[in-house]
């Protein structure tokens, strides 16, 4: 029996990438990602403790650690975070976690409770999750980050139906966000991507104080 695409359980993503059905695998950190955080005169700078949640194979994480970030990897994949482990190069220093974002005690007990980081880095998390949680996202990173730190995310604004990647609209994500206590440093379309990926949006967001 084929497994459902909107199978959304830890099994079900362990099998995506056990049998290589995770398309949204580049082999390397997003290229927006990347070019915001080498190039953009608003990039966060180390030191600090970063989350990426649902860091899969663990490119942003390790381009935050070669950086100088102190970075935290969760994934609720076993799969996802053994991959991420094998490609660790020999001077990384990742830490990876097999944790629900969206599981504030098994959060708190992994050390990410209330104001633990001082960043966090999105990129196809937000896609990923049913679309009914993500007003739970927004709130478990607005408690996660730290006043005063910062929500560096790569959104995949497409209007398509089902998922994943489920899709969204960019005043939606907005809504969520600032809900959760964070404001708007950058937000609008990405610059530097695929061709294969449109209607990103990138954004850099700040929580209150």
């Amino acid at each position: 029996m084929t497994m459902h695409e909107s199978d959304l359980t830890p099994k079900a993503w362990d099998q995506r990438y056990l049998q290589g059905r995770d398309g949204w695998e580049l082999g390397k950190a997003a290229p927006p990602l990347a070019h915001f955080l080498h190039d953009h005169p608003l990039a966060p700078q180390p030191p600090g403790r970063v989350l990426v949640p649902g860091c899969g194979r663990g490119h942003e994480a390790r381009l935050l650690n070669s950086l100088g970030f102190t970075v935290i990897g969760i994934d609720i994949s076993a799969e996802a975070l053994r991959e991420a482990r094998r490609l660790d190069q020999p001077d990384a220093s990742c830490q990876w976690l097999q944790v629900d974002l969206l599981d504030p005690p098994a959060l708190e007990e992994a050390g990410l409770g209330q104001d633990s980081v001082i960043g966090a880095v999105e990129h196809t998390c937000f896609c990923a999750i049913d679309p009914a949680l993500r007003t739970a996202y927004a709130q478990s990173m607005g408690r996660m980050v730290a006043p005063g730190g910062w929500l560096l995310g790569l959104f995949w604004c497409h209007s398509r139906s089902g998922g994943p990647p489920f899709g969204c609209q960019p005043e939606q994500v907005a809504r969520w966000l600032q809900g959760a206590g964070f404001e708007a440093e950058v937000w609008g379309p990405a610059h530097h991507g695929l061709p294969s990926r449109d209607n990103e949006w990138l954004g850099l967001w700040r929580r209150k104080s």
